[in-house]
């Protein structure tokens, strides 16, 4: 709510990135935190562990994931093309853009998820009702499913590793480039300390930058070493020991943890985001004081 206002400091194509990414981190708590897990431990059989339900749900939590993660990756070529492509900046870092990408990034990863629908099958049958979703045997067998595994762990989260570590390098060499140019340009010494406005704005875009896709790095690696150890070592996660259940569960959980923290990346990185958080926390306490005064 307060990035979607724009008043944050930040540009049009920014906050809707921002937004954006916002957006799929709580549609990923939605439905992979409250709508599953808690479903799971808490309530158990609902109408939601019905086997064509619970398939949807599925389905809805790789979406959100995914565009929680390839949000990120098109915010960090954002930024590349922000700072180290100005010819193209002016064409590409737009309002209209940024909708346009996030757009279409939707509509493609939506439709690389549609087949993880027939990718489950019931637990039990109760009273020809099919209850329950677990993955089928055919999934880690069959070549077709195989090859669909190991592109849907290329496109999430293998490639956007990749992505995000490139752009980033690339941001940090012509920000340094830069950096140097400028002051040999401004005859600046190292024993002055006059502040460079330009300067100062893209470190502030920098450390939001890193901060986030730094999380995201960080926050997947379990899931990217879980994926590579059943891969070679053959092993179907069906048949997971008690230590290799909990390294699994252990990279879930990181996984929603990053969607979490990115709220407190802003809160740390975005001065005027702070003072925005700090007026609407104040708000109700204000709003009851003046009925009182009344």
């Amino acid at each position: 709510m307060i990035l979607s206002r724009g008043k944050c400091g930040l540009s049009m194509c920014t906050t809707r990135y921002l937004v954006a990414m916002a957006a799929a981190d709580l549609l990923t708590i939605i439905t992979e935190v409250i709508l599953y897990r808690v479903n799971i431990y808490y309530f158990p059989m609902n109408f939601l562990f019905i086997t064509p339900v619970c398939s949807v749900v599925y389905v809805l939590v790789r979406q959100a994931r995914d565009c929680s993660v390839w949000f990120t990756v098109t915010f960090t070529f954002d930024r590349f093309v922000a700072i180290c492509c100005q010819k193209l900046k002016t064409k590409y870092c737009s309002a209209k853009i940024a909708a346009t990408v996030l757009g279409t990034t939707s509509m493609l990863l939506f439709s690389k998820n549609i087949p993880f629908y027939f990718t489950l099958h019931s637990s039990v049958t109760i009273d020809n009702v099919p209850w329950g979703c677990e993955d089928k045997p055919s999934y880690y067998t069959e070549s077709a499913w195989v090859g669909f595994d190991w592109f849907d762990t290329a496109l999430i989260p293998l490639l956007p590793f990749t992505l995000i570590l490139s752009f980033n390098a690339l941001t940090v060499k012509h920000i340094l480039v830069s950096s140097r140019i400028r002051k040999g340009l401004k005859g600046k010494s190292k024993s002055e300390n006059r502040s460079d406005p330009e300067m100062e704005s893209r470190r502030k875009s920098v450390i939001l930058l890193f901060t986030l896709s730094g999380s995201f790095i960080v926050m997947w690696m379990a899931d990217v070493l879980e994926f590579l150890y059943y891969t070679i070592a053959r092993i179907d996660p069906n048949n997971y020991t008690n230590s290799e259940l909990v390294f699994n569960q252990v990279g879930t959980m990181l996984q929603n943890l990053n969607c979490c923290t990115n709220t407190f990346i802003y809160v740390v990185t975005q001065s005027k985001f702070r003072e925005h958080l700090k007026s609407m926390a104040k708000y109700p306490v204000n709003a009851v004081i003046k009925i009182r005064n009344k």
